[in-house]
């Protein structure tokens, strides 16, 4: 009976030995690696305390690469501040404008930013008349830039478009959509602030 409590006491002091071992392992492992870079592409979206990996541009509509930015997280009262009384509705409580109540059908040239924390959303090249009122893309500028998830209101499925940045809602994506995607990306005017290309 001793020696096999010697081995039962043995056996413990070496997984503990390990334990503490693997530990300190995994720690040091921690402090070594670096945290991804601002322009490191490989990072995942949302990946990160409270940041995201974005595709930025210019207002000329040039890419400058990946860029980390903080998620903007605001009150209700400070989203009050930043959004007039319908985009709030839009953005902050999935609403939807009225068709052809918007300003955005076929404005020229340049930029489309999200109206709450200005992250590049759409080129103007990629806008078209979808006939419904509302402005619609073939695609985003970067598809880091935009979050797609399931919204199952008014008794049917759809996919939701919501801002990485700010997880403000947007609008949302069918597929019948012109080539060379076939997608159209159904925007809320309210939603998106646009830049002109300089001349």
């Amino acid at each position: 009976m001793p020696r096999i409590h010697e081995n039962l006491v043995a056996d413990r002091r070496r997984f503990l030995r390990m334990s503490v071992a693997g530990g300190l392992s995994l720690l040091a492992g921690g402090l070594l690696i670096p945290r991804l870079s601002a322009h490191d592409a490989t990072a995942s979206p949302g990946s990160g305390d409270g940041e995201v990996l974005l595709q930025c541009f210019d207002d000329q509509g040039r890419p400058l690469g990946p860029c980390r930015m903080h998620k903007l997280v605001l009150t209700d009262a400070q989203w009050h501040q930043r959004l007039s009384d319908a985009a709030f509705d839009v953005m902050r409580r999935d609403g939807t404008e009225r068709a052809f109540s918007g300003a955005h059908e076929r404005t020229g040239p340049g930029l489309y930013r999200c109206m709450g924390c200005d992250t590049a959303l759409y080129d103007a090249a990629t806008q078209f008349d979808s006939g419904t009122g509302w402005p619609s893309f073939w695609q985003p500028i970067a598809r880091s830039n935009v979050v797609e998830s399931r919204d199952r209101s008014f008794g049917w499925t759809r996919t939701a478009i919501s801002c990485a940045r700010c997880d403000s809602h947007l609008g949302h994506v069918f597929h019948d959509g012109p080539r060379p995607t076939g997608l159209r990306y159904c925007m809320n005017s309210v939603a998106l602030r646009f830049v002109p290309a300089a001349a």
